[in-house]
């Protein structure tokens, strides 16, 4: 587990931690929402501090859903937002997907909202989500595509932090360009009858430029992106340093726009 925890692009700091408890089940998992009913079995891995999780958990009731994640912080968050939001029908788990002790088809759904970027083998990770799904099962994942990513007025510093970003995800093993690649990784899982949306964030609209810039300057400098790219030898401290300011600086302009597209899939079992 530790392994997997260090190589996670992003890491548990709180300037990315405070991004995740932003999240809804209403956005994030709007493209599963119509399809889920009360009583469905459902697991929602790699779940973060549990906020995209208590809604499906309502969406399900009175089904208990599991929330799995290898991090025991995000784990106390997530049960305690639960115990917060009156939901009573969500069990948090330390556990691996690959490693999950539970039988095959123990579950009608299967859920993970920006998991598969950063698995070294995304493939094998659906093959563990489909052996618990039962015949039939729906799973349904999203994730962004890094390559996608546009602004404007031109930051040169920003570019510089998406060569870094892509970078070190390529040398955890993962695929910061996930989102283009669902489909094919689907197919080669053996789901069947898939579908695919996109959405796209844009900042403004999504969030404030200034907000999620100032999140991106803080995770530059602290989060596990610095660290790793410090240790690969992708970026000194000091060029890391120069880009959070870099996103500081342009966040004040006027003009300043950010948009980053992401795919969603549905496929079922056969």
């Amino acid at each position: 587990m530790a392994s997997r925890l260090e190589t996670y692009t992003h890491g548990h700091h709180e300037s990315v931690v405070s991004r995740h408890r932003k999240r809804t089940a209403s956005e994030a998992a709007a493209f599963l929402l119509p399809h889920l009913k009360p009583g469905m079995r459902l697991l929602d891995v790699g779940c973060g501090p549990g906020s995209i999780t208590l809604g499906l958990a309502t969406a399900v009731a009175p089904a208990e859903v599991l929330a799995i994640d290898l991090s025991a912080e995000v784990l106390a968050e997530g049960r305690r937002l639960a115990i917060e939001k009156g939901v009573r029908n969500v069990c948090f788990e330390r556990a691996d997907i690959e490693d999950l002790a539970r039988p095959d088809g123990a579950f009608d759904v299967v859920y993970a909202h920006q998991v598969l970027q950063h698995v070294r083998e995304p493939v094998r990770t659906l093959q563990a989500m489909k052996r618990v799904l039962a015949r039939g099962g729906l799973v349904a994942v999203r994730d962004s595509d890094y390559g996608t990513c546009t602004w404007s007025p031109p930051e040169p510093h920003i570019g510089r932090w998406l060569e870094i970003y892509h970078a070190v995800a390529s040398a955890n093993g993962a695929d910061a360009d996930a989102g283009r690649h669902l489909y094919g990784w689907l197919v080669r899982a053996g789901f069947e009858d898939l579908r695919l949306s996109g959405t796209t964030w844009t900042f403004p609209g999504y969030d404030s430029v200034e907000e999620w810039s100032i999140s991106w300057a803080e995770r530059t400098v602290d989060s596990n992106l610095a660290t790793k790219a410090v240790e690969y030898g992708i970026a000194t401290r000091s060029e890391l340093e120069s880009i959070a300011e870099g996103f500081r600086r342009w966040c004040r302009e006027p003009e300043a726009f950010f948009s980053i597209g992401h795919v969603e899939a549905l496929g079922r079992k056969p």
